[in-house]
């Protein structure tokens, strides 16, 4: 494990592998570095790439520094690239996708390219209004510092059952979904806003961009990667059959390098 210090002092705990052209992977809500899959993501990519896995600011081995922003967490992809030779490709997960595009737009050269799976944007009324009530609901939770509950709320708003999220409480992983529950409104408040495909910044978007979806998933996700991919001037827009939100590192690493190598 590694540190780098961001521009306000956080420090951004990093693992490297591998060697080639750097490839930062920019993880979703409640994941660190050592969650699940990420892992076996980051070993298949380093055959190919330097692929720097980090735990973004919050959580894991990295520090925290309030007030949030999402230009904070631009600084720390920021001094990351800067840290391994100052270009590099990003791939981001749910919204890791919308902070990598947030972070394509803002740091320009820096970025070489950018792959986006299932960043969760929604433009439908009654979504969007749902998602205005559980957000209202996480901040009064997160206020209570009731994070076991927090987790609970995005567990269910992410349709898990009731049965489901009980098994989970008592399940070796809940403390640390419990610990990282802070950074759920960094995610959905800062990065996501009212849900809507953000159609303006992604039309900004010059660079290579492959933007996915799975066919097995949720279908909203697929309306709103082809809408990102229709905003992006000549993005890639690719489907993986039988795939859900949680994307096997297997199906998705091929595609990953014959995308940034070509």
């Amino acid at each position: 494990m590694q540190h780098v210090i961001s521009r306000d002092g956080t420090h951004i705990a990093y693992d490297t592998f591998g060697a080639g052209p750097v490839l930062l992977i920019v993880l979703g809500a409640l994941t660190t570095r050592v969650s699940g899959s990420v892992p076996q993501l980051a070993q298949l990519l380093a055959q190919h790439f330097t692929v720097i896995n980090f735990d973004r600011r919050g959580r894991g081995d990295s520090t925290d520094t309030l007030p949030y922003t999402i230009d904070k967490e631009i600084d720390d992809i920021q001094v990351l690239i800067e840290s391994a030779g100052g270009k590099a490709y990003l791939y981001g997960h749910s919204s890791g996708a919308a902070l990598a595009l947030d972070a394509a737009v803002r740091l320009g050269d820096h970025v070489v390219g950018l792959a986006m799976y299932e960043a969760p944007y929604n433009n439908d009324v009654s979504a969007q209004q749902a998602w205005r009530e559980y957000n209202q609901q996480l901040t009064q939770l997160l206020a209570a510092h009731k994070r076991g509950d927090a987790v609970a709320l995005f567990r269910r708003y992410t349709g898990a059952s009731a049965e489901q999220i009980e098994r989970m409480r008592h399940a070796p992983f809940w403390p640390a979904l419990e610990a990282v529950a802070p950074t759920l409104a960094y995610d959905h408040t800062a990065i996501l806003g009212d849900l809507s495909v953000p159609v303006q910044k992604a039309q900004m978007i010059t660079l290579p961009t492959l933007v996915m979806y799975g066919t097995a998933g949720d279908p909203s996700m697929a309306d709103a990667a082809k809408m990102v991919s229709q905003a992006i001037p000549h993005a890639t827009l690719r489907a993986l059959e039988n795939q859900t939100h949680m994307v096997d590192p297997a199906v998705l690493a091929p595609l990953l390098v014959e995308f940034f190598q070509r």
